[in-house]
């Protein structure tokens, strides 16, 4: 080995993160010599430096693919060796780098030591090094869930007893937590049969339960906490976590037989903590046992919530609460029956307002605003308390987010419509007129976007009943709307009842802006047809998302994907306006891609034989990765790269040999989607260089796959990613240059030879100085014109055009070498196409052609005038 080669390698043990980045980038560099990675191995191997090992192949995992058996028979040894955690710790995370290119095969070997070696690293190093060690769980159940399941059982008690013992790290807690979540989403079924729920509850349970400290409180029951700054990475949060994944993934007869004894034994603990505890967990059922519930056990489990609200400890009363508004939420319409016992409990608690802490009103508004949504005239008896009670907190509170709540809850239901209808125009018309007074008075003082947002809501339910007293504010409130809609605050302003007027682009002129909404003599607005579809996107999406998550039939669900697509294609940004939205389409893609949903889990219709039900997953999946393109060119690609994150594993592993030939091509065909859809979002190029890196390996082995179809749109993909990313990966032009050389010379299928073709333009276009134009223009030109993707043309004619403008030279000394040759490739179409293209050009643009042509040598003069005078 070179000293270069040993210096490199002593850097990446130093502490200095500078110096090991170099190093990094140096053996990048060195990675071009092939010979250099069997030397890598018989170094790392012979002196078991499983530091340097680690840096090695984390820098770039791939090239040691065919030496991974080799590697894993090092990591074998170290595994064993308990007396020296700082080498397990650096196998693992070895390890976990070459997950993602390892078969299930390879993987078996080191996997029984896993968990002793886990185990271990905690007792014997540093907590955080043993939490970036179990992220090898979460790179095995991501890739080769196959390696996990016979392992399930011994990852759950390891995890169970990691989450349990309260002397390791909050983060290394949730990390267990979430670990155990995620296997029971994964493989709910397994974890049931395996006998594991009750291990997991009686784990989860006293976790759920802990008091904390002493003299501190749960985050979420702090002085003026609220639900904005709550630390969510708790372990109490977690284990929360862990029950609302068993509600959605398990059958709740099964679940709620062992669930329920603990949850009864916590309700009735002298413990506040424990019945803190006992409500939660409630609460958490509501969304996934929803059904069961309304059906079999509402009565008994509201009384209990209800008998909460009054017990004598805040923090259950709390908890109440937020278990109340999560059956509002949930359980509707049943929950509604019970208006004449919770609406009293309800308006107890907002006689008191200024004096509770924040996060305790909080949930009681969340409680209410909920369970007023879906009253009708049963909410008139108590109308009159509760419109004096929250005007009362508009008029009187000092804090913030109280007045936000108290407008809130005002304007975002039919209160007022109700008010009015119930005591007569004439005695609501002053009531009217305060609540829009407030509402200016609140939007001119305090510059909060949230407020705004409620006020605007506040103005829409008094235009319903009392338009007349928004006559002397038409000024004010039009001009507050309009500057909200040319802020880029992301706030949106209610001009109709429970309809949002969606916000027009910082580019659109004011008339533009006032078109959509015309105020006419009588200062009634006229709302554009256009923008009130858009009113009822909120309807529509969250329908399509609670089909895809329940409904039973793999064919309906199908059609909602197919449909809920549509909607994204035509509306884009719009349709993601509502908050939490991208992340529950993305979630529902998630879920259908890890065949978590209802219709996936052994449900659709018992005559479908086994080969369809195949076929019509594999559809669903297809259905549901579209949506994937169509978010990514919806919202900037800063906004959605969490969750492009978490999607594209499950995408790009669909492109291993292992999977059918509709797999790969599905694969890479949507990685290629994707590329090409952060080409005109904001932030797109920095995302495309970021994803580089993974994409490459799996991209240029779909270029070298046995299958037309997959070669044809890994080669689109390369030729997105190479537009999307720009300059990003010029340092990868030579190595897809020479990939496109070798495939071009061997390729058949014109398909593939068209988006060959394609691709290159992407490249030239992109990045025109990483591209030997000399050798590389002339076999493009005689690949022209393309035969069967014709849709490609555009960026084929783009890219003569841009060339043509730029080096005329180029473009005509490349079309004289095309001219005239025998080869079949060329033929006789590609060769009558360029000649009319040189004719035209000559025509069009004389002068700059004349110039070009006396600065060709005289062969090639003479062999265009030929061709461009011929008849």
């Amino acid at each position: 080995m070179s000293g270069e080669l040993e210096q490199i390698l002593l850097q990446l043990t130093q502490p200095d993160n500078a110096i090991i980045q170099q190093a990094t980038a140096q053996l990048k560099l060195a990675f071009k010599d092939p010979a250099i990675i069997p030397a890598l191995c018989a170094v790392m191997t012979g002196s078991q430096n499983t530091q340097v090992c680690s840096k090695v192949v984390e820098s770039n995992p791939e090239p040691f693919k065919p030496h991974y058996r080799q590697l894993l028979q090092l990591f074998g040894t170290v595994l064993r060796d308990l007396d020296n955690p700082t080498a397990m710790y650096y196998s693992i995370l070895t390890l976990t780098a070459m997950t993602a290119y390892t078969g299930t095969e390879e993987m078996v070997r080191p996997q029984s030591y896993l968990f002793d070696v886990l185990l271990e690293l905690f007792l014997c190093v540093d907590q955080d090094q043993a939490s970036e060690a179990m992220e090898v769980f979460d790179e095995l159940m991501e890739s080769e869930v196959s390696i996990m399941v016979p392992h399930i059982t011994e990852i759950v008690h390891f995890c169970l007893e990691v989450s349990a013992d309260t002397t390791l790290t909050d983060s290394l807690r949730v990390k267990a937590l979430s670990c155990i979540a995620f296997l029971i989403r994964l493989k709910s079924k397994t974890v049931l049969k395996q006998k594991l729920l009750n291990p997991i509850l009686q784990t989860v349970f006293p976790v759920l339960s802990a008091a904390p400290p002493p003299g501190e409180e749960d985050p979420e029951d702090e002085e003026n906490s609220n639900e904005d700054d709550t630390d969510n990475e708790s372990p109490k949060h977690f284990a929360a976590q862990v029950i609302d994944t068993m509600a959605l993934h398990m059958p709740p007869e099964k679940l709620f037989h062992q669930l329920m004894p603990l949850t009864q034994a916590c309700l009735a603990s002298d413990n506040p903590y424990e019945r803190k505890a006992g409500l939660m967990c409630l609460a958490v059922l509501a969304e996934g046992c929803a059904d069961h519930i309304r059906t079999k056990m509402l009565s008994s489990m509201l009384q209990t919530v209800c008998q909460s609200l009054s017990d004598s400890n805040q923090v259950v009363r709390s908890a109440g609460l937020f278990a109340l508004g999560q059956f509002s939420e949930h359980l509707q319409p049943e929950v509604s029956k019970y208006c004449a016992e919770l609406m009293p409990l309800l308006l107890g608690y907002m006689s008191a307002l200024n004096q509770a802490k924040i996060g305790h009103v909080t949930k009681a508004f969340y409680a209410l605003e909920n369970f007023l949504e879906n009253l009708g005239s049963e909410i008139e008896p108590y109308l009159p308390t509760l419109m004096e009670t929250m005007l009362s907190a508009l008029s009187n509170a000092e804090n913030l987010k109280l007045k936000e709540l108290a407008v809130s809850a005002i304007g975002a239901i039919d209160t007022l419509s109700v008010l009015a209808r119930t005591i007569g125009k004439e005695v609501f018309s002053p009531l009217a007129a305060e609540c829009v007074q407030l509402g200016l008075n609140l939007t001119n003082t305090i510059d909060d976007p949230d407020l705004r947002r409620c006020t605007y809501s506040l103005f829409s339910a008094v235009s319903t009943v009392s338009p007349d007293c928004l006559n002397p504010h038409l000024t004010a409130i039009t001009t507050i709307m309009l500057l909200s809609l040319k802020s880029t605050e992301g706030v949106t302003a209610h001009l109709e009842e429970d309809k949002t007027f969606v916000l027009l682009d910082d580019d659109d002129d004011d008339d533009e802006a006032q078109g959509d909404t015309i105020l006419d003599e009588e200062g009634t607005d006229n709302v554009d047809p256009d923008i009130a579809g858009y009113k009822l996107l909120g309807v529509v999406l969250p329908s399509f998302l609670e089909a895809v998550h329940s409904e039973r039939e793999r064919q309906v669900v199908m059609g909602v994907l197919e449909a809920m697509n549509a909607v994204l294609k035509a509306c884009q940004g719009e349709a993601l306006q509502s908050p939490g939205r991208l992340q529950e389409i993305s979630q529902a893609i998630r879920d259908v891609l890890k065949k978590r949903t209802v219709c996936q889990d052994g449900g659709g219709d018992e005559a479908d034989d086994e080969e369809q039900q195949a076929e019509y997953d594999a559809m669903l999946q297809e259905f549901a990765g579209e949506g994937i393109p169509l978010l990514a060119s919806a919202v900037p690609a800063e906004t959605f790269q969490p969750y492009l994150n978490e999607l594209l594993p499950l995408i790009m592993n669909k492109a291993k040999l292992s999977y059918t030939v509709a797999d790969r091509s599905f694969s890479v065909g949507t990685l290629g989607e994707i590329l090409q859809s952060l080409v005109n979002v904001s932030g797109g190029r920095a995302c495309a260089g970021k994803l580089s890196n993974q994409l490459l390996p799996v991209l240029v082995a779909g270029v070298r796959d046995s299958d037309s179809e997959v070669r044809n749109n890994s080669v689109f993909a390369l030729g997105a990613l190479a537009q999307a990313a720009g300059p990003l990966v010029a340092r990868d032009y030579p190595m897809m240059l020479s990939l496109f050389s070798n495939l071009l010379s061997k390729e058949q299928d014109r398909r593939v030879i068209d988006n060959l073709c394609a691709a290159l333009c992407r490249m030239i276009m992109s990045n025109m100085e990483g591209v030997p134009l000399e050798q590389v223009f002339p076999a493009l030109l005689a690949r022209l014109p393309l035969k069967e993707d014709m849709e490609e043309n555009k960026t084929v004619y783009s890219c003569l055009a841009m060339l043509y403008s730029q080096n005329p030279a180029l473009v005509l000394s490349a079309s004289s070498h095309v001219l005239g040759t025998n080869d079949l490739d060329t033929g006789e179409k590609t060769q009558n196409t360029l000649v009319m293209l040189l004719r035209d050009v000559a025509q069009r643009h004389s002068k700059e052609f004349e110039v070009a042509m006396k600065s060709l040598p005289a062969e090639q003069k003479m062999k265009l005038t030929g061709a461009v005078s011929q008849s």
